[in-house]
């Protein structure tokens, strides 16, 4: 297993961008798929992004496709997320998550098993 950090959340003024980490513990990084999901208050926890092992394919929920960016350092253990034109609507907290999943799968909360404690993301208007 992996224990995952999140980082690099803040507050922005809309038009802004911001690029989270997640910097994971443990030797096996390179063996799981990592996915990004977002929680606002009072919303349900929603899927952004997921990235493959090998970092070669990468999907986007349709709120972040053309502005958010999701790629991953296997050297370093880290996984990034560049979120660009952000907007009031991106305010949340913000995980990343690890699991074992593949193509349309890992867009669904349960493909993952292991999760970070999140980072708050404001965006102000």
């Amino acid at each position: 297993q992996v224990q995952l950090v999140e980082s690099g959340g803040g507050l922005v003024q809309a038009g802004g961008s911001l690029r989270l980490s997640c910097t994971a513990s443990g030797r096996t990084f390179s063996t799981y798929t990592l996915g990004w999901f977002r929680q606002a208050p009072g919303k349900e926890r929603e899927f952004v992004g997921y990235i493959s092992r090998s970092g070669g394919t990468t999907y986007y929920a349709d709120s972040g496709k053309g502005r958010f960016t999701i790629s991953r350092d296997n050297a370093k253990n880290t996984m990034y997320l560049q979120m660009n034109s952000l907007n009031p609507e991106d305010t949340a907290v913000y995980y990343c998550a690890a699991g074992f999943c593949s193509g349309y799968g890992c867009s669904g909360r349960a493909a993952y098993a292991m999760w970070g404690q999140g980072t708050q993301v404001t965006v102000s208007s």
